[in-house]
This record gives C-alpha cells, sequence and structure tokens, in this order.
C-alpha cells in the first residue's frame, strides 16, 4: 500500500462547461440526394434529417476541437493551464500518429497529458467514464474531453446506405471535482460485442488499399436495418440499468441526450423508455446529421440555446456504434 501522503482522498466528479463547434458549410437533403440516388422527401422520412454541417478543408478534426475546447473552457470558467488531461474521441482522424489530442493541448497552450480515444460513435460517453474516474480518484483535477469527427472524410459520398447520415462537428466538455458529498456524473454503464463489428466496418483495410492496385478508397459502411434493430432492442436495456446505477428514476430525468443516429432511433429509444412528456430529447440529429462522437455534446448544446434545459439538469446519456460499443451514464449538466 503507498503510504498516506501519496493517497488521495476519494472525491466527485461534474460537468463545469461545455462548448461545440458546427462547421461553416449547411447541407441540404437536395445536395445530399443528388449524390447517393435517394430522394430530399425519402432522407426525411427514414431519418428526420433536414440539413447536415460538412467541414471544409481547413476545419480539421484538430482544429474544431480547439474550437470547442475554448469555448468549454470559457464556460466552465477554467483555463488551459489548469487542464491535467486532454481526452480526444473521434473515428475519424486520417493521421494515424501523431493523434489529434497532443496537438490539441499544445493549440489551447497547455502541456498536460494528451490521449487519444476511438470508441466510434460511443467514444463521448467513454470518454466521460474515463474522466470521471481520473477526477474521483485525484489521477486529474480537470480534464478536457472533446468529440471531434469529420465523418464525410471516411464515408463513401455516393453510398445510398450512409452518406446522407453522416456530417462533421465537435463538442467538449470541461470535466472537475464536485462540491464535497455531491456526485454530478454517475457510474458508466458500457460493453461492447466485437462478434458483430461488421455491421459497421471500413469494407477495406489501409494495407489492402496500399497493395492492390486500382482500389477504392476505404469506406465506412454500415448495414442499416441490422444497426437499426440493435440500437432500439439493446440500448434500452442498458439506458435503464445507467439510471438504476446512478439512483436516478427515469420520470426524474431532465434530459435524455443519446447519440444522434437518426431521428427514427432516438424517438424509439425514447417511446421504449416510457418516458414522461417533460423530458426533454436530444434531437440535433434534424439540424446535424450523425457527428459519431461529437453527437451527444452538439445535441447538449442545442438543448441548452433552445431553453429547453438549464444548470443543473439532470440528463441521461448514451452512446452506441461500431465495434459494436455502447456507454450511457446520467449526469448533471452546467
Amino acid at each position: 500500500m503507498l503510504p498516506r501522503t501519496q493517497r488521495t482522498e476519494a472525491r466527485g466528479s461534474r460537468i463545469l462547461g461545455i462548448g461545440v463547434y458546427r462547421p461553416r458549410r449547411v447541407v441540404g437533403n437536395d445536395e445530399a440526394a443528388d449524390r447517393t440516388g435517394r430522394t430530399a422527401e425519402w432522407i426525411v422520412r427514414r431519418t428526420g434529417i433536414l440539413e447536415r454541417r460538412y467541414a471544409s478543408p481547413d476545419e480539421t478534426v484538430a482544429g474544431m476541437a480547439v474550437d470547442a475546447a475554448t469555448k468549454a473552457l470559457a464556460d466552465a470558467g477554467v483555463t488551459a493551464a489548469e487542464i491535467d488531461m486532454v481526452l480526444v474521441a473521434s473515428m475519424s482522424d486520417l493521421r494515424q500518429s501523431p493523434g489529434p489530442a497532443p496537438e490539441v493541448a499544445h493549440r489551447i497552450g497547455s502541456r498536460a497529458a494528451a490521449m487519444d480515444l476511438n470508441a466510434a460513435c460511443a467514444g463521448f460517453s467513454y470518454g466521460i467514464g474515463l474522466a470521471a474516474s481520473m477526477v474521483r480518484d485525484g489521477t486529474a483535477r480537470h480534464v478536457l474531453l472533446i468529440g471531434s469527427e469529420r465523418m464525410t472524410d471516411i464515408v463513401d459520398p455516393h453510398d445510398p446506405g450512409a452518406a446522407f447520415l453522416f456530417a462533421d462537428g465537435a463538442g467538449a466538455v470541461v470535466i472537475g471535482p464536485a462540491p464535497a458529498g455531491e456526485e454530478g456524473i454517475g457510474p458508466v454503464v458500457w460493453g461492447s460485442d466485437g462478434g458483430r463489428g461488421e455491421l459497421i466496418a471500413h469494407d477495406a483495410t489501409w494495407t489492402q488499399y496500399r497493395d492492390t492496385p486500382g482500389a477504392a478508397w476505404p469506406a465506412m459502411r454500415m448495414a442499416g436495418p441490422e444497426v437499426f434493430r440493435w440500437a432500439i432492442e439493446d440500448m434500452p436495456e442498458t439506458a435503464r440499468k445507467a439510471a438504476a446505477a446512478a439512483g436516478v428514476a427515469l420520470d426524474d430525468l431532465d434530459a435524455f441526450v443519446p447519440h444522434q443516429a437518426n431521428l427514427r432511433i432516438i424517438d424509439t429509444l425514447a417511446e421504449r423508455l416510457e418516458l414522461p412528456p417533460d423530458v426533454a430529447v436530444g434531437r440535433d440529429v434534424v439540424h446535424s446529421g450523425n457527428t459519431s462522437s461529437a453527437s451527444i455534446p452538439l445535441a447538449v448544446s442545442r438543448l441548452r440555446e433552445l431553453g429547453a434545459v438549464g444548470g443543473g439538469a439532470t440528463a441521461l446519456f448514451i452512446g452506441f456504434g461500431a465495434g459494436l460499443t455502447w456507454a450511457a451514464q446520467v449526469v448533471t449538466l452546467p
């Protein structure tokens, strides 16, 4: 056992601030439909999406993360010098090494520890679980967590099964200590099923692309109907377990913010959880599309902008996606 002077007392954790970045370019359904052979009406009917944001060449994974992080720090009233860990959740950064986290730390003026995390669309909820644990055990006092994605880089723009869904953006939170006797982030309930990894996966490896003359750029493909069934059948139980682990009844939630996969999944999850009508449900997918690890903070920010939630609101987050991976927790919003 470590000497007493080298141990830290257990403490609580909470989200202190949030910030987001939405790319400048807005893409409507007519443009998305032209490339995929769908119609604008079909896209709305099947996904609920009206528009999404596509990043320009200068809006990189790291650059969008920096913008969102800067806003989150300001919202939290925390300086970059006070950050002990920078976590960047992303599945779409094409530079394999180094990952974006150290660059993000450098660009905000921090020499904190920095680490990249890829749990696909569950990455943000995974990151909250990790960050909260670091704060609770004293490894870090403040953790900056960012989900940042350029999904348009890894999806075939002509894919009739996925191209109209995915989009770009970033969202960040600062996680720090909670006042004595309080806890602002509940236990994480998470898991994976690598046996079904092919449901959302690239159609080729980088090695195959390199070694096969004339090979197409590897693109992420999705078995849409199978993913839909998995999400609506399995994720309600994960959400219930997260609420129970936090000691919160679903009726007592102020907000439900699932990964913004598509509106049909979001509404079906809310229905199967039998949430009361006064629970605000994140539906940012309508205007932002599916931004993978960035989707939950973007949806929270939208709810704040609309006045649907305020500081101190109790929210249930759940992320799910490629891997297959999933994670959920109850949090108190800043």
